[in-house]
Order: structure tokens, then C-alpha cells, then sequence
């Protein structure tokens, strides 16, 4: 993983802007706006932060009441006492934090004396945290198919190579057992070809729900180290999850089966190998990564291909056997 995250730990001076509109409490109305016509405002002003002599903060004006008031009015008597700021010594997250909890537009930050050095507001975050996690989920896609992304970044071809065929090798060993896994069932193939037509969606099905259930398992690890009593609750509760979306799924393929072709063993064969293969998958997707875990190994690099490579192994043997049985 990259030290991208960090940047929720670091300062939140480093996404402050410097642009602060600042009045003075004792102004009018009027004499306020002609000091913002005279000295101009900032590219991106939210509120007008009332301070006093020594440029401490006091209060908060929104723009409309500013505008919209008398123009004799003086500001300390218009102006929101009530004010919420953020520390200097604040991080990104307890930025990040206040915005949740308060959802202002922004933020004055202060330091120990309540001086203004700063504010901060919530499209700036708002990009920082997309940026973020537009980087972990980039990341993420990358470990899951077998690879860190910092290790194939501007790496040679052959670096390259040598970090992403090692996993392909996975993959292609459990396409050639599947291979022969179909060959053996050519004369089961011969009598309904109507299996070969959902082959393909049977196998993405299947490995749609290793690959969530493995998602799920990895993010769970990084806060809960793997344990009986864990995976005890956890398979129960993927297991469930696994047994209604495989009946769901088994259900419909097998009626369109059925009333597509009016194969209807074929349409029981292909249904029941879906629910047992999204059961499996499920069974696969939590235990890949918990054992890797448990193993001291990295569950977000070789919990991809060895997951699914179990997935489409167990997959094509409950599709080819149940047809066999049926047909």
C-alpha cells in the first residue's frame, strides 16, 4: 500500500488557503462593503469572518445577511457569535471530521490566540479525498489481479514481467485443468448443447461473488486479525448472503432454460450448479484471505488469481457433474 492515506494525518494548513475576508467588528454595513470594494476579496469567498482589534476572531457573517442588511447596521450587532473554527494543529481527517459534523461550506482555522492564519472549505477536501480514493481504489484493482502498483510504475518491460507473469501463471493453469475438466465431458456436452450457451455466465457469476466476498474479507482484515470465532461469523454471514443470490440466480437462469429451450433437467442441472457454485465462491472468497492473512502473507496480492482460479475450478466440476447426472 502507498503512504497516500497519510495525507488524512497530515496538517490541514497544507489544503488551507491564505484568501481570508476578514471585517472588522466595529464597521458599519457600509463602510464594510467599501472596504471590500477597496482592498477586493478572495477567489473563493464563503463567509466574512468578523474579527476584533487584534484580529481575533469574533463572529462569522454569511454573504446574503451582508448583503442584505441596513446599511448603518453595525457588523458585531449583525454578525454570528457563535463560531466554529479549526485549530492549526488540526489534521485533514479532524477537518474532514468537522465538515461531517457541522456541514458548513468552510472552516476559519486559528491558532492558540484565536488569530485567523487560514481557511479551509469543502470542495478543497471534497477533492482531496476523491483524489484519494480514486488512488487506494486504482491500488486496490491492481493488488487484486495480483500486483502492487508501485512495482510496475514507470518500471522497464521486463520488471514488468517479472511482477505480473508469476500470477497469469495461476490463471493459466486453471484454465488448462478447466480445459481438460470439459474434454472429459465432451459426450455430456453432445447430448445438451444448450450447456455450453451458459458456460460463460455460469463462470462470471461464480466469480462475481468470490471477488465481493474477497473484497469484503480483505477490508475486514485490516482492522480484525483472522480468528475462529472471526470466521465463524463472517462465513455465516456470506454464506447466507452466497446461498439467497445463488437460489435467486439458479432460479431465473433455469426458467429461461427451460422456456427458451424447453430443456427442463437442463435448466435443474444449470440452475442447482449455479447455487452451488456461488456457495463455493463465497466459501473461496473468505477463506483465501484469511488464510494468506493468518499465513503471513499479503491477501491483497494473491488473494485475486488464487481465488478465482479455485472458483472456476469448483464451478465447471458442479456444472459438468450435475449435468452429467441429469442429462
Amino acid at each position: 500500500m502507498t503512504a497516500e492515506p497519510h495525507r488524512l494525518h497530515q496538517s490541514v494548513l497544507t489544503v488551507a488557503r491564505k484568501d481570508v475576508a476578514m471585517l472588522r467588528q466595529d464597521l458599519t454595513v457600509q463602510q464594510a462593503l467599501d472596504a471590500i470594494r477597496q482592498r477586493g476579496i478572495g477567489e473563493k469567498i464563503v463567509y466574512f469572518y468578523v474579527v476584533d482589534a487584534e484580529d481575533r476572531l469574533t463572529g462569522v457573517l454569511p454573504t446574503r445577511r451582508l448583503l442584505t442588511a441596513p446599511l448603518e447596521q453595525r457588523l458585531a450587532d449583525l454578525m454570528i457569535a457563535r463560531v466554529v473554527a479549526i485549530l492549526e494543529t488540526a489534521t485533514v481527517m479532524e477537518a474532514c471530521e468537522a465538515f461531517v459534523l457541522h456541514k458548513f461550506l468552510a472552516f476559519p482555522m486559528v491558532d492558540a490566540r484565536r488569530r485567523i492564519v487560514g481557511v479551509v472549505d469543502a470542495g478543497l477536501l471534497t477533492d482531496e479525498a476523491f483524489d484519494i480514493a480514486e488512488r487506494e481504489q486504482t491500488e486496490g484493482l491492481f493488488e487484486s489481479i495480483g500486483f502492487h502498483l508501485l512495482q510496475v510504475r514507470d518500471a522497464s518491460p521486463v520488471r514488468a514481467f517479472r511482477f505480473r507473469f508469476p500470477w497469469l501463471l495461476a490463471t493459466i493453469g486453471s484454465g488448462t485443468i478447466c480445459a481438460l475438466l470439459a474434454s472429459a465431458h465432451e459426450v455430456t456436452l453432445s447430448k445438451s448443447i444448450v450447456l455450453a450457451f451458459f458456460l460463460t455466465m455460469v463462470l462470471g457469476l461464480a466469480e462475481s461473488v468470490s471477488i465481493q466476498s474477497m473484497t469484503v474479507t480483505i477490508q475486514a482484515l485490516r482492522a480484525t486479525p483472522p480468528n475462529f470465532r472471526w470466521y465463524g461469523r463472517a462465513f455465516r454471514r456470506e454464506a447466507g448472503t452466497a446461498a439467497l443470490l445463488g437460489a435467486a440466480c439458479g432460479i431465473v437462469v433455469g426458467l429461461i432454460v427451460w422456456l427458451w429451450r424447453g430443456a427442463g433437467l437442463a435448466g435443474i442441472a444449470i440452475g442447482t450448479s449455479i447455487l452451488l457454485a456461488l456457495c463455493t465462491a463465497c466459501l473461496f472468497g473468505l477463506s483465501v484471505p484469511a488464510l494468506l492473512h493468518a499465513l503471513k502473507l499479503d491477501p491483497k496480492i494473491a488473494a485475486g488469481p488464487v481465488t478465482l482460479a479455485f472458483t472456476d475450478l469448483f464451478t465447471l466440476l458442479f456444472y459438468f457433474s450435475l449435468a452429467a447426472l441429469l442429462l
